[in-house]
């Protein structure tokens, strides 16, 4: 489907730009925040290529494997979002504390 190549586009263009950022921020909490977002799209990527996966085939391989990376994507998306709750607030105070 070509919504899931879209999306599997975009998700590993937001995954290289986070990586990216990642190394290029000195702060030790921005980077892990960063680092964080990264693993979303990470997640979103691997999850929406078991998806796409599903779709295509429908012999039992395609199967197992498309549930094998929706289940990892998920959870790649759940623990970086925790991550990414726990050091936002973390991040902005690093932040304001480095402009003051």
């Amino acid at each position: 489907m070509p919504v899931f190549i879209i999306i599997i586009v975009l998700s590993i263009s937001l995954y290289i730009f986070y990586k990216v950022k990642e190394f290029r921020v000195k702060a030790p909490y921005e980077k892990r925040w960063t680092k964080s977002k990264a693993n979303i799209a990470l997640g979103v990527f691997i999850g929406v290529f078991g998806l796409n996966r599903l779709f295509i085939n429908e012999s039992t391989y395609d199967l197992v494997i498309g549930s094998v990376f929706l289940v990892l994507g998920l959870i790649n998306v759940y623990m970086g979002y925790k991550a990414y709750k726990y050091f936002l607030p973390l991040a902005v105070e690093e932040n304001q504390r480095s402009e003051s």
